[in-house]
């Protein structure tokens, strides 16, 4: 029995993964065709339907309580419509492993925002983890950012969204950590989708003739599977390994994704960001490794959709 629930915990790791790393090319292949408030819109409507059944079968509110739900609007706008809305536009203007490379340091960027929102104590590990993270992340966006004024643009808007959701992870992690994770995603995810489908239609004016196959199924890879499976797969991971386990998720990812990126689009980032990627994935192991383990209903609830992530 327990090498079986071993083996069970080794395929939710390894689908989160590749879950995770596959949503950066599905968005990069999504945006060639589809505008990105658009293309996120429908993305959250296509996740929407199947988040509302989950949360109405698990009995989950809907409404934040009494006193949140002003903050369940600011979910709604600064945890789904903006930043994911930055990150596909950004994967306009930079490769797909880039934007995973990114979005990889979300465990140092929470960190950062704990220290500053909520003052909270670390050890000098993870001080060590955040310096050498941050300096080989620096390295690496100076090297990308060679591309030209696109690649800066594409570069700002991820560097933006990780700190957004850095700064709303810590508020969520302040404010609602008996709120039950169906209830921070189903509602505030109808509800952008159905905000960004519309503003992007009636901004960005999309053709409906121009959207590809690819595109199409890159929407609903990362709405219906991405999203909500990479959800309910990394809160089932979360509950069978410990929280370390899981967070090492975040050093696979970015792998995949760029093996991915050099198989499908026969690109990449530059050979100095490849190696600069060594010690960044060091650097986010020892800011990981030397956390306290503080499972919690905010935890698993704001990484849901997020790199898927």
């Amino acid at each position: 029995m327990h090498s079986i629930s071993r083996l069970i915990t080794l395929l939710l790791f390894a689908v989160v993964a590749l879950t995770w790393g596959t949503t950066w090319m599905a968005m990069k292949i999504t945006v060639e065709s589809v505008p990105p408030l658009f293309a996120t819109g429908l993305r959250f409507l296509c996740a929407a339907p199947f988040l509302l059944l989950l949360a109405r079968w698990r009995k989950a509110p809907l409404l934040f309580p009494r006193g949140q739900r002003g903050f369940q609007l600011a979910v709604t706008l600064f945890y789904f419509a903006i930043p994911f809305t930055l990150m596909i536009f950004g994967e306009r203007y930079t490769a797909a492993s880039l934007a995973a490379i990114i979005f990889a340091t979300m465990p140092v960027a929470v960190l950062v925002a704990s220290m500053l929102f909520l003052r909270e104590k670390t050890s000098r590990q993870q001080v060590i983890g955040l310096l050498i993270a941050l300096g080989a992340l620096c390295g690496i966006l100076w090297h990308e950012s060679q591309g030209g004024e696109s690649a800066i643009i594409g570069i700002i808007a991820l560097v933006v969204a990780v700190v957004m959701h850095a700064i709303m992870y810590v508020q969520c992690k302040k404010r609602g950590g008996s709120i039950p994770v169906l209830s921070w995603n189903a509602l505030p995810c109808l509800g952008a989708g159905i905000l960004l489908t519309l503003l992007g239609a009636w901004t960005e004016s999309p053709s409906l003739a121009a959207i590809t196959p690819q595109a199409i199924a890159g929407i609903v890879w990362l709405g219906a599977f991405a999203g909500v499976g990479g959800i309910l797969c990394y809160f089932a991971l979360q509950q069978r390994a410990r929280p370390f386990q899981a967070s090492l998720v975040f050093l696979v990812f970015p792998v995949i994704a760029l093996a991915l990126d050099n198989l499908v689009q026969g690109s990449s980032i530059s050979t100095a960001s490849l190696w600069l990627l060594l010690p960044l994935l060091c650097g986010i192991l020892l800011t990981l490794a030397g956390g306290k383990r503080q499972p919690s209903h905010t935890t698993r609830a704001v990484t849901g959709l997020q790199t898927e992530r």
